[in-house]
């Protein structure tokens, strides 16, 4: 065989080893692609989902999972959130996790910077004038949420010139209680007495107005009304609550009786009575074991003028557990606290109301008994020391030993009605008084879903240590980068 032959062979030998090998990295990239494609089929289907969270605050409560789980019709959930705001990724991740639970909550996010054609949309429809807010909408019923709603601050710092500190992420609890409220075919009725020089619900004075908080109610799905018991014989028969809010005039005996007897059938009434008035509720408090007192709570250790009272020190109920370790704010408020046993008139009953404070001062407080003398100081002859209770909550349930269905009677008093005013709705104020509502509406499954605390992990250093940190960031890390290139650059050159 000549060499021409021989070269020919050899050139068809690597010819066919390349189409060979080019065949089988051609196979083997396929094989790659196909089997890439497998396992992301397969993990998009089954995958392992952990909260890595400190806090866990993407981790669901069983009360979540329940409720998602038994939507039968889709639920619209609208994010009008600029994405800019701190929270906005926080509720997004939140969502994500909802989504997965249940395919019927549908997710709109909508950017009011950007999207303005939409965003006039949701303001006609919703009535929403204010960004970073979270439409929940199903069948006609919706609920607004804003950011308040979904972090809690800590506004005890306010005293020392600090900001508000970020102090309980409450995202789940509020995006659960929105769904249930929107998935309710009733709504609350809820009734305001009005007569007798009460806080009114279309007022929007920042001083003596309710219209802020009634929008918020109504935002929960409540419907709210008037009620002048002059003008009607008796509560009407579909009130689920019935508020009286800052009376300053007598109540009447027959409407007080109304009150009383709609109590005695399992009402559920919340009371705000400001200090320094009669009302007569007094005698009406005290048939259920609770005293009003007549004089001024003062606490010098939490307050700033003297005249506001910041509350930190809650009893354990139901109601106050989404509000610990946050400030709540009363305006010289009175005090409310149980009747001592031996003098309640409800004693000898068998099913004896049971009374609970949900905030008191501290120790250095006292009930004032006469708020006009200047300076205030403690009388140890006439005021009563320290610590006083400004809100108590009240329950009444069936009497022991019958095993029948019947509902309790709840109610909550406090000792000021400005806290939830237009203008005094300021840290925990909001939280507390919605959180007492709740509670009397029997949405106890709400409020089972705590909140989560933020913690916040600060790097602090002393200026020997940024010294060092600034020499190590700044010198240290370009020179040692230098230095490796060279080295490098010298060994190739060899």
């Amino acid at each position: 065989m000549d060499a021409q032959a021989i070269s020919q062979k050899s050139i068809r030998q690597r010819r066919r080893w390349r189409v060979a090998v080019g065949l089988n990295v051609s196979l083997s990239l396929a094989l790659a692609v196909l089997l890439v494609g497998l396992l992301n089929g397969l993990s998009a289907r089954y995958y392992l989902r952990t909260d890595i969270s400190r806090a866990g605050i993407y981790t669901l409560s069983d009360q979540t999972r329940y409720l998602l789980g038994s939507l039968t019709n889709a639920v619209d959930v609208i994010v009008f959130f600029q994405r800019g705001e701190e929270i906005y990724h926080d509720v997004e991740s939140l969502l994500r996790e909802y989504q997965y639970l249940s395919p019927m909550l549908r997710v709109e996010y909508v950017d009011p910077d950007r999207n303005l054609a939409r965003t006039e949309e949701l303001a006609r429809r919703f009535e929403v004038n204010e960004p970073n807010v979270i439409i929940f909408h199903h069948e006609g019923r919706s609920r607004i949420l804003t950011e308040t709603d979904i972090m809690q601050y800590d506004f005890s710092g306010v005293r020392d010139g600090m900001a508000p500190a970020r102090a309980y992420f409450t995202g789940e609890q509020a995006f659960t209680s929105a769904i249930h409220g929107v998935t309710q075919a009733r709504r609350p009725q809820v009734y305001f007495l009005s007569g007798h020089g009460e806080r009114r619900i279309d007022n929007f004075d920042p001083f003596v107005g309710y219209s802020s908080i009634a929008k918020r109610m109504q935002r929960d799905n409540m419907d709210l009304a008037v009620l002048v018991l002059g003008e009607t014989p008796r509560i009407p028969e579909d009130a689920d609550a019935l508020i009286i809010a800052g009376p300053n005039r007598r109540i009447s005996q027959p409407e007080l009786d109304l009150i009383h007897a709609y109590l005695e059938q399992s009402g559920r009434v919340m009371m705000l009575v400001d200090s320094m008035t009669r009302t007569g509720l007094e005698t009406v408090l005290a048939r259920w074991g609770v005293m009003l007192g007549d004089d001024v709570v003062i606490d010098p250790s939490r307050t700033l003028t003297g005249r506001e009272l910041f509350l930190t020190e809650y009893g354990l109920h139901p109601i106050t557990d989404r509000i610990r370790g946050v400030t709540s704010v009363f305006y010289m408020p009175r005090s409310v606290e149980p009747l001592p046993r031996q003098t309640a008139t409800t004693s000898d009953q068998a099913d004896k109301p049971h009374v609970t404070v949900l905030a008191s001062t501290s120790e250095a407080g006292w009930a004032e008994r006469d708020p006009d003398q200047t300076p205030l100081r403690f009388d140890p002859d006439v005021d009563r020391p320290g610590p006083i209770s400004v809100a108590v909550a009240v329950e009444r349930g069936p009497v022991p030993g019958i095993d029948v269905q019947i509902r309790s009677t709840r109610m909550v008093v406090f000792g000021d009605s400005g806290f939830v005013s237009n203008g005094g709705l300021t840290g925990g104020d909001e939280d507390f008084f919605m959180g007492a509502f709740n509670w009397l509406l029997d949405r106890d499954e709400l409020m089972a879903v705590a909140p989560r605390s933020v913690e916040q992990v600060r790097l602090v250093l002393d200026k020997h240590q940024i010294r060092q940190l600034l020499w190590l960031v700044v010198v240290g890390m370009p020179t040692a980068a230098a230095a490796l290139g060279g080295l490098v650059w010298w060994r190739r050159r060899r």
